[in-house]
């Protein structure tokens, strides 16, 4: 599998759904999710990075008060594989183990949280991280997480993409015009226009991109 740099590869990583649980929680991880897509679509920079790394800082702190909360755990590796993407070098390869840690964290605790946003975020590290001896990259591995998310959200807009993605830099083209098409399709989610807005039009321009290998 064809591996894009890493700062690009995480540089847009994931939204997710709404929240459930701890009401207490809810709030935070909202503002925590806004922020997020603030800065993903629409910063740039070093603007961009600092956003990102005080967004770090308080998903965080947010995670240290609630260590079994699972959603929370989400958004942390969520939060720390983007700031990967901007931060860029080694340093994005840290960070990109420590978004693997978090996730995994949650699953263990709600292995259906978000319904399958870790099974997909993680799936998605897997197929971008650079493989032994540098990262943990692992095309395998990839490919059945990213399969499991789409199986626990098969309309979800996320899990349609990066699935997409996966296909796309394996030269499966075809396939992966059906599952961005499918993300096209996939129902709008209340309080997530920004992210949804963002999205889309990553869709467009991949589809765009993978029309072009199907055509030929």
């Amino acid at each position: 599998m064809t591996k894009s740099t890493l700062s690009m590869a995480l540089c847009a990583l994931f939204s997710s759904t709404a929240f459930a649980g701890d009401p207490e929680l809810s709030g935070p991880l909202q503002a925590i999710q806004d922020r997020w897509a603030e800065a993903n679509y629409r910063l740039r920079d070093d603007a961009r990075l600092a956003a990102f790394e005080a967004l770090n800082q308080d998903v965080e702190a947010l995670v240290a008060s609630n260590p079994n909360d699972a959603q929370a755990l989400v958004w942390q590796g969520i939060v720390q594989s983007t700031y990967a993407g901007a931060q860029g070098g080694l340093s994005a390869l840290s960070l990109a183990k420590q978004a693997k840690a978090s996730l995994e964290q949650a699953m263990a605790l709600d292995p259906d949280v978000l319904d399958g946003s870790a099974w997909t975020s993680l799936g998605t590290l897997y197929a971008q991280v650079p493989g032994w001896p540098i990262g943990f990259g692992n095309d395998k591995k990839a490919r059945e997480f990213l399969s499991k998310g789409l199986e626990l959200n098969p309309e979800g807009i996320d899990s349609n993409y990066f699935y997409a993605i996966y296909l796309a830099d394996d030269g499966e083209w075809e396939e992966a015009a059906q599952y961005l098409e499918r993300a096209q399709s996939a129902p709008s989610r209340p309080g997530r226009e920004s992210a949804d807005a963002g999205r889309q039009m990553e869709i467009s321009t991949k589809l765009a991109e993978v029309k072009r290998h199907t055509s030929d």
